[in-house]
């Protein structure tokens, strides 16, 4: 049973848990919506949000597109459940007895398709959807077939395996961006463009900032487009060859390193149910004692300073960086930028 000073979140979990695994929830039937868990546990959203998130990242529920949250496959034994709370006890909660079996929701049958009908770019298409909606963690072979309504077994047919998948998706999208035919005049310009570019393709798919490190290269046909424009744009300005790889590689990194953040924060807001300004609100008391401490004078004086506070955003942060970056090239490239480093 879980006590009573179990946070409501882990308390709701834990007895949606039950129902799962005893059966009252059977596997595609929906479990209550954020709302109803608001209503009927007299929560907030984001504590509802919280608890369907425990059961998520458990493997126990999916979210389905116009169905709603749906128990996921064939649900685990209690044994078998990995969590702080006792799966296998009933909460403390006070909550509406399950319907009968008879009136409950049940899922939607889904269309199953022909193996005939499918496709590697189907494949593809369908994995960079699961992937842009639910982050990298939620792509697999399984779920990818089960968004196109097919058997676990039919996309091995096209895509040898996860990993296989994973770069066939990622290759899809570095490809959303396309450069023109004619590049703009001057490596300063040509690289801006380039490293938007490459900032713009981050922020629609966020997960791409998580998949390697910059020292285990992706040899992804479409990032390399991305590549050549960044190295034709740095060649023939008197760097060696080694610099030249540096310079790029540094400019990629440093835009890849600030989209890291972008799926860092959406995988904390969906694990909170908080986003990044309530998230920094409720740090103001920690905040004031920091600043009140007379420990750390600079940041005290600067706290002050910003009277309607610092608002850190990673659009503002990336010109910020890369402006920088680029000043800093410039004398290396025989050519000074704007003043003041403006890259607008």
């Amino acid at each position: 049973m879980a006590p009573e000073t179990d946070p409501p979140f882990q308390r709701i979990a834990a007895e949606l848990r039950r129902r799962i695994t005893t059966g009252e929830l059977a596997p595609g039937e929906r479990v209550p919506s954020t709302r109803r868990i608001a209503r009927d546990w007299g929560v907030a959203l984001a504590t509802a949000t919280k608890a369907l998130t425990v059961l998520r990242l458990e493997g126990l529920v999916e979210a389905l597109p116009r169905v709603g949250t749906v128990v996921a496959g064939a649900a685990p034994a209690a044994s078998t459940l990995t969590t702080s709370t006792p799966a296998a006890s009933a909460p403390r909660v006070t909550a509406p007895a399950p319907a009968p079996a008879s009136t409950r929701p049940t899922r939607p049958a889904r269309p199953v398709a022909a193996d005939g009908e499918l496709s590697q770019e189907r494949i593809v298409r369908a994995a960079l959807e699961l992937a842009d909606a639910e982050g990298l963690a939620a792509l697999s072979m399984r779920a990818v077939a089960a968004r196109l309504g097919v058997s676990a077994m039919s996309p091995y047919r096209y895509v040898t395996s996860k990993e296989e998948l994973v770069l066939l998706t990622a290759d899809a999208a570095f490809g959303d961006c396309a450069y023109p035919d004619e590049p703009p005049a001057g490596w300063r310009a040509r690289l801006e463009l380039g490293a938007r570019t490459l900032w713009s393709v981050f922020r629609r798919h966020p997960w791409l900032a998580q998949l390697s490190p910059v020292t285990r290269p992706l040899l992804l046909p479409n990032l390399m487009t991305h590549a050549e424009w960044a190295l034709s744009a740095l060649d023939g300005h008197g760097l060696s060859t080694p610099d030249v790889l540096h310079a790029h590689v540094l400019l990629y990194s440093y835009t890849e390193g600030i989209a890291v953040n972008l799926e860092r924060e959406a995988q904390a807001r969906a694990a909170t149910g908080v986003d990044e300004e309530q998230w920094m609100d409720g740090q103001l008391p920690a905040l004031g004692a920091l600043a009140d401490s007379g420990r750390f004078p600079v940041f005290s004086r600067l706290l002050a300073e910003v009277a309607d506070g610092y608002d850190m955003d990673l659009d503002a942060l990336f010109e910020f960086g890369l402006a920088n970056l680029l000043d800093g090239l410039a004398p290396r490239l025989g050519q000074a930028g704007p003043p003041g480093g403006a890259v607008r």
